[in-house]
């Protein structure tokens, strides 16, 4: 893998750029498309790519319970097996980590991570299906309850048969609101259990050098919660090591993207490409993820929230199912160019959803997806013809303007 920087956004830590890799070139900064278990849910690879699709990235733990990655392996690794012939990364299995584990059926939100009463608390605690120690973690199958240990190593192993272009390293998420001794361990953890993938990763490549295959790129995950301190000491413990990227883990509301971003991108070497990891539901976390120093994003709210009929406007975002776009023969945005918007209308779209036919989540998932590509993509010409804020401020204000929430504020930062 080799990335390049073409242009800079003076004042920010923005940039263009290019990551190429075996599979081919992604012009950065990009969205890559969410594809869980080696599918982008209710779209074809000829669709994602219709709708401006670079990359793809797949969860290293949903392919090891399903269909297993000496099946992807066989099948010639996952770009072949489900018939994309574009770039590819896939995450570490690190965020089951906390999703299978401490925020297992707890009503643990997000950002938040506060609980929903404390006999649900308790109640849950004897539920979870993950649990960490130095070593790796030990997981609960959420599909037949067998038992299954995680480690650096065999996630480096369980993702070079799955064979993306780019991987992540394995590492432990923890709950931005947990205490900070605990934060403190975890994020050591991530450390040593960087430094244990890097080794690993290395021999496979080494491996695949001597079978003439082709060798596969490791970035590295950048933890330490809502922390100044301790983002800026995995940023510069990471940084010093040869990874070829960089993934910043975590998760956090929009506003606190740009001191998330500053204290570990000022500190990241400059010439590696930078992932944020789950982000990009809102247009806001894009303008905002870019500007303090982001190349790419993936997340799968996009084609989640089309699912659920929850459809991206230049106007906000709306709900298609509600009875007003019953008769309403426009299209989805009369600004989108996607086959959705140049060929059906909401009272179609409508239609399909309370009929429950298939088509409504395949319809409303190429705009949504088409919609925050062509965002992302719009954000990077405008980063090389120097108009990116105008961009942000004529967009962000319209996008927000009907909004009851903070985003409105926040997007005038």
């Amino acid at each position: 893998m080799k990335f390049k920087i073409k242009h800079r956004l003076d004042g920010t830590l923005a940039r263009t750029g290019e990551i190429i890799t075996p599979h081919g070139t992604i012009e950065t900064p990009a969205f890559i498309v969410g594809g869980t278990k080696a599918t982008v849910k209710a779209l074809t690879p000829e669709q994602v790519e219709e709708v401006g699709g670079q990359a793809i990235l797949a969860n290293t733990y949903h392919l090891l319970l399903q269909p297993g990655p000496d099946i992807v392996y066989q099948a010639g690794g996952l770009a072949k097996f489900m018939h994309w012939d574009k770039p590819t990364f896939t995450d570490s299995g690190g965020f089951q980590v906390f999703s299978l584990g401490m925020a297992y059926k707890k009503g643990i939100d997000m950002v938040s991570h506060t609980t929903k009463g404390d006999a649900s608390q308790a109640k849950a605690s004897k539920t979870q299906l993950a649990k960490v120690t130095d070593k790796g973690v030990v997981f609960k199958s959420h599909l037949n309850g067998a038992m299954i240990e995680m480690t650096p190593e065999n996630s480096m192993e369980i993702q070079h048969q799955i064979g993306a272009d780019i991987h992540m390293a394995f590492d432990e998420l923890a709950a931005p609101l947990a205490d900070y001794d605990y934060l403190k361990q975890a994020l050591e953890r991530t450390h040593a259990w960087a430094v244990r993938c890097l080794n690993r990763h290395r021999e496979l490549n080494q491996k695949h050098q001597a079978n003439g295959e082709t060798e596969q790129s490791l970035y590295a995950v950048v933890q330490g919660a809502r922390h100044k301190e301790l983002r800026e000491a995995s940023a510069k413990f990471l940084g010093a090591m040869d990874f070829d990227g960089f993934g910043i883990g975590g998760v956090f509301e929009p506003g606190e993207i740009p001191s998330v971003l500053q204290w570990t991108n000022s500190l990241l070497p400059d010439d590696k490409p930078r992932h944020l990891l789950g982000m990009g539901a809102q247009p806001l976390d894009l303008f905002l993820g870019i500007e303090f120093g982001i190349d790419t994003f993936d997340c799968v709210a996009p084609t989640r929230q089309a699912r659920n009929g929850s459809i991206y406007t230049y106007e906000g975002r709306i709900n298609i199912k509600n009875s007003v776009y019953k008769s309403d023969y426009s299209p989805i945005d009369k600004e989108c160019t996607c086959y959705a918007c140049l060929n059906y209308s909401k009272a179609y779209i409508n239609h399909l959803f309370k009929a429950d036919e298939i088509l409504a989540a395949t319809l409303s998932s190429i705009h949504n997806e088409y919609f925050v590509i062509s965002t992302v993509d719009r954000i990077r010409h405008s980063i090389a013809d120097g108009s990116y804020f105008e961009l942000k401020n004529s967009f962000l204000e319209r996008y927000y303007n009907n909004s009851d929430t903070d985003l409105h504020k926040l997007a005038n930062l």
